[in-house]
């Protein structure tokens, strides 16, 4: 049986197993206070060109989405997403548990569009009743995308003027950020992308490390007493140097762009393998999620012998599904599924 469910159904690089194992008796601060943890923040604001971001780990990303929109947002505010957002969608409502609502607006592709986004901004300020109503006060997008997609500096410039007319954060869930940056048709850098919004996060559970999120609030717009508010959570680690060390080897020797270069180059195997077979594909992906359209009674027959993740009905015989490549994905497994299909 060979695997391409996701991208986090493996432990982590063999550079962050060696160097917890090498720190492991180091008698270290609790809560984020120690070396490796304040080494990590320093190399990320480095690679993002952003010396007065302020950097916070958390262990998960919903923790972090939830964490970040939370603790933004005021008590009449909600958050504007894509319909097919993760906090819209696949967040087992974490968001509106903590009181806030989820305000979606269509997603192309997974993609927001800037004016569809200040189309519906400018019809809720003219509304009369809008004092009734829930106000957007922030605005979430993911990148790369639910849909493996991911936006131009122009698209992600476009949504970022609209946001700053009206005067709201633009939070960029980046779960899979490494593998939107290293993807072929990204025409930004890490301190671009860094520059076009107030608030994202580099995944590290999808990108390497065993677990792990790096939130980046860019222009030092964390929330004052950010740490207590993390606390009330129940997201502030005791053992943060779990995670600093993680990101801290990440940053180092340009770890976290190696280990996602790899993944989309398995990706690009895995997409020629399907298109040389004639298959179709939902849409496009650039990224390392494929999404691939097969026939009802052929999906069943091959998984028995891999396993890949259900997507969404095409029709009553056709059904999409994804397949994910990671930084350890195998090329040897990607060429035994081009002999299974």
């Amino acid at each position: 049986m060979v695997s391409f469910e996701s991208d986090y159904i493996e432990g982590a690089l063999p550079e962050i197993l060696d160097a917890l194992v090498k720190t492991n008796m180091e008698q270290l601060s609790g809560y984020g206070a120690d070396e490796y943890t304040q080494s990590a923040k320093e190399k990320i604001k480095k690679a993002c060109n952003c010396p007065k971001a302020q950097v916070a780990f958390i262990t998960g990303g919903t923790q972090t989405n939830q964490l970040v929109i939370s603790t933004m947002l005021k008590q009449y505010e909600g958050v504007v997403a894509p319909q097919t957002g993760h906090v819209s969608s696949h967040e087992a409502g974490a968001i509106e548990y903590t009181g806030s609502k989820v305000i979606t607006i269509p997603g192309h592709n997974g993609k927001m569009d800037a004016v569809e986004l200040k189309q519906y901004l400018s019809d809720f300020y003219s509304d009369g009743n809008h004092e009734h109503m829930v106000f957007p006060g922030m605005v979430y997008i993911s990148f790369p995308t639910e849909y493996g997609t991911i936006y131009s500096k122009k698209e992600l410039s476009d949504i970022y003027k609209v946001t700053q007319e009206y005067k709201l954060p633009l939070f960029v869930d980046g779960a899979r950020l490494g593998y939107g940056l290293a993807s072929k048709q990204c025409d930004m850098t890490l301190p671009e992308f860094a520059s076009l919004c107030d608030i994202f996060y580099i995944g590290g559970t999808k990108g390497g490390a065993l677990c792990g999120e790096a939130i980046v609030y860019t222009k030092g717009n964390m929330p004052e007493h950010f740490e207590n508010l993390t606390k009330k959570h129940g997201a502030l680690l005791a053992k943060g140097r779990l995670n600093g060390i993680q990101f801290d080897t990440l940053f180092t020797d340009n770890l976290y762009f190696k280990a996602a270069e790899h993944a989309i180059e398995m990706a690009e195997l895995v997409k020629n393998a399907f298109k040389s077979k004639g298959y179709k594909f939902l849409l496009d992906s650039p990224t390392n999620q494929q999404f691939i359209i097969l026939e009802n009674s052929k999906m069943q027959e091959l998984t028995k012998k891999v396993k890949f993740c259900f997507w969404e009905k095409v029709d009553e015989n056709h059904t999409a599904v994804r397949f994910a490549t990671s930084w350890a994905t195998k090329k040897e497994n990607v060429e035994l599924l081009q002999k299974l299909i």
